[in-house]
């Protein structure tokens, strides 16, 4: 099995998906999305998810693996992007993941141990919050709990933080105190990491010109028909950046330019907290979106 994988990361709309596919048909690779939003069926124009030229482009796994209101965490998909790589290892294809869903990347990238119980739903909730504020909060409160644990590790590592507040909410024990018990090491792929950033300017603009082309192609229709179907406010799917503008326009009454306007604010806000994670990483190779050469030299070099 190849156990070479490239990542390339970083904000929401600084053009992940083209850098990926561009890797793709020049390596021979095919796409490992790591997105929190893009696995869930029917919610397609609020999570920017690959049009239809994109995917024929290039492969893309980990789209569509879920309905909205079936619950997802950062375990289950490693577990199943753990699959989509060894088939693509056997088939000699380069597996290239692709997102900014930073719980995800670190969870495929550095593992969790599935020895140390927890819960899934401490663990979507906890999640929940660390998207929502940030990993601040909850590391304060780990500090607390398990301040061995968290001298170890970085105040920005927000998988890490969850996967230990999760244990020990299950378990009453220290995160630390199960490590001693089960041996915990981590080590799963090799993995050339790339952020894509821009300018902040540059950015936010793009994000902006996003949300309004989210407007044209419908964003309303589709969270309209996904009420209609059931899938109702309280779900986490629906609570997303996006849906929860739409449903809050449709039942709340917000108007519409206000719900355009915070849309756009709130997502740009998203995109700051994406790079503070990825800034903690300090194996991550940072390149400007229009690079492609220094994108492919770097590829080129970690594969050969």
């Amino acid at each position: 099995m190849n156990r070479k994988i490239v990542v390339i990361c970083g904000p929401t709309g600084v053009g992940k998906t083209s850098a990926a596919i561009e890797v793709c048909r020049r390596f021979k690779g095919e796409v490992v999305g790591a997105d929190s939003m893009q696995v869930y069926r029917q919610m397609d124009i609020g999570t920017a998810k690959p049009t239809d030229e994109e995917q024929r482009l290039a492969t893309h796994h980990m789209i569509d693996v879920v309905d909205p209101d079936e619950p997802y965490d950062a375990a289950r998909f490693a577990s199943q992007a753990d699959a989509v790589i060894e088939s693509l290892g056997h088939r000699g294809v380069l597996p290239v993941v692709a997102g900014g869903t930073g719980l995800y990347v670190k969870a495929l990238v550095h593992g969790l141990s599935e020895a140390i119980p927890s819960d899934p739903v401490i663990t979507e909730r906890l999640t929940a919050e660390a998207l929502d504020h940030g990993p601040a909060p909850l590391y304060k409160r780990l500090v607390l709990v398990d301040p061995a644990y968290a001298e170890k590790i970085s105040e920005n590592d927000a998988l890490r933080i969850v996967r230990a507040l999760s244990v020990f909410e299950a378990t009453g024990k220290p995160f630390s105190a199960h490590h001693a018990e089960h041996g915990f090491t981590e080590s799963r792929y090799e993995a050339l990491m790339v952020c894509l950033f821009a300018d902040r300017e540059v950015l936010y603009d793009r994000i902006n010109r996003r949300v309004d082309l989210m407007v044209e192609q419908g964003l309303l229709a589709e969270v309209k028909d996904l009420l209609a179907r059931g899938y109702h406010r309280g779900l986490k799917s629906m609570g997303s950046i996006g849906y929860r503008h739409m449903v809050e326009h449709l039942e709340d009454g917000v108007p519409w330019e206000e719900t355009v306007r915070l849309l756009k604010r709130d997502t740009r806000r998203f995109a700051k907290r994406q790079l503070t994670w990825f800034r903690a990483d300090p194996d991550m190779i940072w390149l400007d979106p229009g690079d492609t050469e220094g994108l492919f030299s770097a590829v080129e070099s970690f594969i050969a």
